[in-house]
């Protein structure tokens, strides 16, 4: 499974989080570069730097603890 599945899966379990939702959330945390389109096209060439999955975690309420798994913060669950 890649990361940009794994990413899907987080937004789903966030209560169905779209990708135009996320990128507000990352651009009022700070990340001006991940625009609507940029984080549609990062998610289908599955491109994200170790930064922006650290935000992206952050912003679903979970943690990038390694490269490819996310652990959510309230349950434990690693995705």
């Amino acid at each position: 499974m890649g990361i940009s599945e794994k990413i899907r899966i987080l937004m789903v379990k966030r209560g169905d989080i779209s990708a135009a939702e996320l990128s507000r959330r990352l651009q009022a945390a700070g990340f001006a570069k991940l625009g609507p389109q940029n984080l549609s096209n990062k998610l289908k060439r599955n491109s994200f730097s170790d930064g922006e999955l650290i935000a992206i975690a952050a912003a679903l309420g979970a943690k990038f603890t390694r490269r490819e798994f996310f652990t959510l913060d309230d349950t434990g669950e690693e995705i």
